[in-house]
């Protein structure tokens, strides 16, 4: 007989608040020891299984920037050795002025008289930008390094400005090792290289798993950000990665390698709230390129940039 599960609800706010909260660590304990155990996630890549999952989970729990719950409705049932439970509410985080819609599902099973979890699903039902909006450490440390140099005032004038990131870059550090990992993202670097410059664009800076290029056009910037996506879905080498983009088009000041202004900034707070796989562009860069059919926008999202007044439009450039 399937009952109503004060215990499997009581748990399942345990989860939510745990993941808020950074304590992956917390988490990974709840998790299954047997197969088959499975993460689904909002993105379509976010599929993560077994032994990997219950290694690697505190470390993507621990990313995430600590929120807010507001808003919670949990519903939860048992039968027998089985029960699951669905937890809907609003997440609210520092780098969004509004909260996010999300959902999640858990199913469970009883091991030794304890329940645990063996199947996670996560859904944000609006886009993924707008629901989590949070930096990722790899770009804030790119723009940083951007920034520090000393920029003596040189030329000026209108350039698209290209942020890259490797998504989950330190789960796949943590499962290949340093050495593996290491010449994985010199060959991403080159290829990225390569490929911009094939573009007609400019590899102004890498650092880590993080890259910053300039085209002086926008769909020079667009079909490179395209290629660069079509060619990592393409690549059978492992560990396989999957990069956020952004690009923003503006006004730049070139100091010898080097470029400065607002939309360098704008660029590296765009690709943040990219997930992996997306190329996400600014009103600005969308606009250069007209009612072009070479290029098609989807998923316009009205979103809070770090650093910069009020509220920025983005879209995400489809490529496959």
């Amino acid at each position: 007989m399937t009952l109503p599960s004060p215990e499997l609800a009581a748990i399942t706010r345990r989860w939510v608040t745990f993941m808020v909260s950074q304590k992956g660590e917390a988490m990974a304990n709840m998790l299954s020891k047997q197969e088959p155990l499975l993460f689904c996630g909002t993105a379509d890549t976010e599929i993560y299984r077994g032994a990997f999952l219950r290694k690697n989970y505190p470390t993507h729990v621990n990313e995430i920037p600590l929120g807010k719950q507001e808003n919670v409705e949990i519903e939860a049932w048992e039968n027998g050795e089985m029960g699951w439970a669905f937890w809907q509410g609003d997440i609210r985080f520092p780098n969004n002025s509004e909260a996010g819609r999300a959902r999640v599902t858990l199913i469970f099973a009883l091991e030794e008289g304890v329940w645990k979890i063996q199947h996670i699903h996560n859904s944000f039902p609006v886009s993924n930008v707008e629901s989590w909006g949070y930096e990722h450490s790899a770009i804030e440390a790119l723009l940083n390094a951007a920034q520090t140099d000393d920029p003596q005032i040189g030329k000026t004038g209108i350039a698209s400005v290209m942020f890259t990131d490797i998504v989950d870059s330190s789960v796949l550090a943590t499962v290949s090792g340093d050495a593996r990992w290491t010449s994985c993202v010199q060959r991403h670097i080159g290829q990225l290289t390569h490929t911009v410059e094939t573009n007609n664009g400019k590899m102004i800076k890498s650092l880590g798993d993080g890259s910053m290029s300039t085209f002086t056009s926008a769909a020079a910037a667009m079909r490179a950000a395209q290629a660069i996506q079509i060619l990592l879905e393409a690549d059978t080498t492992e560990p396989k990665l999957q990069v956020r983009i952004g690009i923003h088009t503006g006004d730049v000041v070139e100091a010898g390698d080097d470029f400065f202004g607002t939309v360098v900034n704008k660029a590296a707070r765009i690709a943040s709230v990219a997930t992996g796989g997306e190329i996400r562009v600014s009103d600005a860069t969308k606009i250069m390129v007209g009612r072009s059919d070479d290029f098609r926008f989807e998923d316009m999202a009205r979103v809070k940039l770090k650093g910069l007044e009020g509220d920025h439009s983005v879209y995400r450039l489809t490529w496959r």
